[in-house]
């Protein structure tokens, strides 16, 4: 019998948050902290990763340093860092990205070859590059986990100008099923999470005043942007033994904007 205490716990489990040290990062790095992980956290600004961890280590034990998955040199760096500090590692949290937003007409090319690399071409390098370490620390009844964070950008068809995050975002939601059937059978588990707006660096610019938060949550059917909490608890289903049995969902965290009803196309129609 299982104890329902142990459900969303992560004692014991040691865990790698990429862009850790802020924003959506950050919250997943507390959360897997307060269950009770080791967690590392990277990013590519050392020193603010650095900062974060001493603060984060008031909660459990955390490590920071820098790593980027902007480069094949970055992400096998990072994958070497991770090795020299931990000898198992259990969780995985595919958190780190950019965006670029452009009008369709001025588009750089550039720019969209950046965001797919770090989103997507990263994101899976690194992943393959610690599959043996996460395959190593798995069991049957307590899989290891690599966790996507993909957007609701990513499943609805509005750019908002940022063509090339809402493409990449997409590929990692089906990048992610299609790791989970790989690895299913070697016990680890990989799903992404969906989010919909959320305070972080990246949304600054529209959702950062109170006039911007409150037309973004106008826009959410259940009626406000997404909290820590709301991160934190789908995260530590995710990772914990209440998820062990859930691979290669895509849950989404946007408060019903990917099923809100089109508008109808004929008056009075059901």
């Amino acid at each position: 019998m299982f104890a329902y205490a142990d459900l969303f716990s992560a004692k014991g489990r040691v865990a790698l948050v990429t862009g850790g040290g802020t924003g959506l990062g950050r919250v997943c790095a507390e959360a897997l902290l307060s269950a009770g992980a080791r967690v590392l956290i990277a990013s590519r600004r050392a020193d603010t990763c650095e900062a974060a961890a001493k603060e984060l280590s008031e909660i459990g034990p955390c490590e920071g340093f820098g790593g980027t998955v902007q480069s094949e040199a970055g992400v096998a760096a990072l994958a070497d860092e991770v090795a020299r500090r931990t000898g198992e590692l259990h969780i995985l949290v595919n958190n780190a990205g950019v965006s670029w937003g452009e009008p369709f007409e001025s588009y750089p090319w550039k720019a969209f070859d950046r965001v797919m690399g770090v989103n997507v071409t990263g994101l899976f390098q690194l992943t393959r590059l610690l599959a043996p370490m996460l395959l190593a620390s798995a069991t049957p009844e307590r899989p290891s986990n690599v966790v996507n964070l993909g957007s609701v950008m990513g499943t609805v068809t509005q750019a908002e100008n940022a063509y090339a995050y809402s493409a990449s975002k997409a590929a990692v939601h089906h990048l992610t099923r299609i790791l989970a059937a790989e690895m299913a059978a070697r016990h680890v588990t990989v799903n992404a999470i969906a989010p919909g707006p959320f305070p972080s660096n990246m949304t600054q610019f529209a959702i950062g005043s109170q006039e911007g938060r409150a037309h973004a949550a106008s826009t959410v059917p259940m009626g406000r942007v997404g909290s820590p909490a709301d991160l934190a608890g789908t995260l530590l289903y995710l990772t914990g033994r209440a998820g062990a049995y859930t691979t290669g969902a895509v849950l989404p965290l946007d408060g019903g904007i990917h099923c809100a009803a089109a508008t109808a196309m004929f008056s009075g129609g059901h």
